[in-house]
């Protein structure tokens, strides 16, 4: 197996703060690696490096010939008149009808693809930049949080493309089902150093624990032999018949090593104040519409919504999610129907992009003053700066050059510097590690504040909500049964891509099997042939252009009219392949 990419002795260190040191790990042909470890700790710049986003302070990124890398950022490039048919052309350089068929994969098709990006949703904007990677026809790929603001329909269909993707990926994650499901190997940075590991992340976990409990023995026994060495020595150097056996003790003891394990990384702990409101309803919804404007995104929603409930709200994309918490939060008005708040509830609101807009020379410790006001005194606001892992030099951190999940864990820790009694939280653990996402989820679980929330992460809404309110057709209802069981119904309607025709038809015999196969190689045998015929009409054109640019003056209404034809020779011919494609 070839070695696709090597990073070898990588250092980068913004002023004081070492982000890697002499990190080094090779990656090889169809390997599936999920990137783990604390937000902060260097992996996105990680994958800078690799893509020369980023220069590194020492050490070396190694490609190979035959290497094309496809990156998958966090941050966004699209331009505010982006279609996302002009954006796969842009950043591709592909033909329309290429860029169609990877867009096609991922839902975005028909009107989709004349729709401006700005216009669609945070999870179709994923889509759109995944699109635009595998245009790119990459070999191995790097994925920077891809699931965050992913339904759990696309989450599912992109685990389906990963599983069945022939070259290799890198994936940074902290969706620890999406990395179950995903990858095979695990590559942890830690403490500036990457520690690569060829089986599950379950295993790897195990693996690391009884690592660390074999260095702690390894190291204790060490000391143990230091401590008797040294107690001959006292007991011994001062005489002279004993001086020569003192110094070899003394020399031993230079030579006993103990393993470097580093000091212990800080723990999550965090703290929720409860609410005294817990009796009767907090709002109750009648023929509610919702929307901007006069748009109604979803109507018909009557819902009684009780004080003290951890609801989840789920569904795909772009069906009102997002716009149902805005609702609640007055920061958008309804459109119609009845929303009726009882009682003076103080409500929270967590916004889905509201960390990734933080910026400014603000300090991490100024900002949560900021947030607290007069309601807590300086020890309280670094208790809870502490709870999320902002302590020391920490506080004096500019909010610019924090992490994504540096921003996300500040912006909660503001929010949760107030007495709420309702929390609205909208994507709250994106670019949250998993330690974070695990205790967040138990610490709100133990309050008896009403909780709404969207999320994508499995594990988070496996373990908070108990009720589910799915966004669909329009409207929302209550969902009757747990998460499990509507995980299992969202599976029984998902189709994945690329399924697998030969399990599919396994249960009708081998006969139909070889039948499919026999179209599918006539199919592909069509759709090489358009697309040749494509490719050199468009040469052909191309060179009748050259000559009318190469001689403006000496105008030609014969070439005129032969580009004509070939024009329409390329749209007759384009639409063809669609015809043959959709088969």
């Amino acid at each position: 197996m070839q070695n696709l990419l090597h990073v070898n002795k990588v250092s980068k260190a913004y002023g004081q703060q070492v982000i890697l040191d002499q990190a080094s790990f090779s990656v090889g042909e169809r390997k599936k690696i999920a990137v783990i470890g604390r937000n902060g700790a260097g992996k996105s710049t990680l994958f800078k490096i690799i893509t020369g986003q980023e220069e590194a302070d020492l050490g070396e990124i190694i490609v190979s010939d035959h290497t094309h890398i496809g990156y998958l950022e966090q941050e966004e490039n699209f331009q505010d008149d982006d279609t996302v048919l002009s954006y796969l052309l842009r950043e591709s350089g592909e033909e329309s009808w290429a860029c169609a068929t990877v867009a096609s994969k991922f839902d975005l098709k028909d009107e989709k693809l004349e729709s401006l990006i700005s216009s669609l949703s945070g999870g179709y904007q994923m889509r759109v930049k995944l699109s635009a990677m595998l245009l790119k026809k990459p070999n191995i790929i790097l994925l920077d949080e891809p699931t965050n603001y992913l339904d759990l329909s696309t989450t599912l269909l992109l685990e389906k493309f990963l599983v069945d993707y022939n070259g290799a990926y890198l994936i940074i994650s902290h969706d620890r089902n999406f990395i179950k499901n995903t990858c095979n190997e695990v590559l942890e940075i830690e403490r500036g150093q990457a520690y690569y590991f060829p089986n599950t992340l379950e295993h790897y976990f195990s693996h690391k624990s009884k690592r660390l409990e074999a260095d702690f023995n390894f190291n204790k026994k060490q000391e143990k032999k230091k401590e008797h060495l040294q107690s001959f020595i006292d007991r011994f150097g001062a005489k002279a018949s004993k001086a020569a056996q003192a110094k070899s003790k003394a020399k031993q003891i230079e030579k006993l090593e103990t393993v470097d394990i580093g000091k212990d990384l800080a723990d999550v702990r965090i703290k929720i104040l409860n609410t005294d409101q817990t009796n009767g309803f907090a709002w109750r919804l009648t023929d509610l519409a919702i929307g901007y404007g006069n748009k109604k995104v979803a109507n018909d929603i009557c819902l009684d919504i009780e004080k003290g409930v951890r609801i989840a709200v789920l569904g795909d994309n772009g069906q009102g999610k997002s716009t149902f918490l805005r609702t609640l939060a007055e920061d958008i008005s309804p459109v119609d129907g009845a929303l009726k708040k009882f009682g003076n509830l103080n409500v929270a609101y967590y916004a889905q992009h509201v960390s990734a807009a933080m910026s400014g020379n603000k300090t991490v410790e100024q900002y949560l003053q900021d947030s607290a006001g007069y309601s807590f005194v300086n020890e309280e606001i670094y208790k809870m700066a502490g709870n999320f892992l902002f302590r020391g030099d920490d506080l004096k951190k500019p909010i610019s050059i924090l992490s994504g999940g540096e921003k996300a864990r500040l912006c909660i820790a503001g929010i949760l510097l107030h007495k709420n009694d309702v929390l609205l939280l909208d994507e709250p653990t994106s670019h949250l590690d998993f330690e974070t996402v695990e205790v967040l989820a138990q610490s709100l679980a133990e309050t008896n504040v009403t909780i709404i929330f969207v999320s994508h992460d499995r594990m988070f809404i496996n373990l908070l909500s108990t009720k589910i309110l799915e966004v669909k057709d329009g409207t929302i209802k209550q969902f009757y049964g747990d998460f499990a069981d509507y995980i299992e119904h969202l599976e029984s309607q998902t189709v994945l891509v690329d399924e697998n025709p030969k399990e599919r038809f396994k249960k009708n015999g081998l006969n139909e099997y070889k039948a499919l196969q026999k179209e599918k190689k006539m199919i592909e045998r069509q759709l090489r042939r358009v697309e040749k015929e494509i490719k050199d009409l468009i040469k052909e054109k191309d060179k009748i252009v050259q000559k009318l640019i190469d001689h403006p003056k000496g105008f030609d209404p014969e070439l005129n009219r032969q580009i004509k034809k070939l024009e329409l020779k390329i749209i007759t011919a384009e639409e063809e392949w669609f015809t043959i494609s959709e088969k």
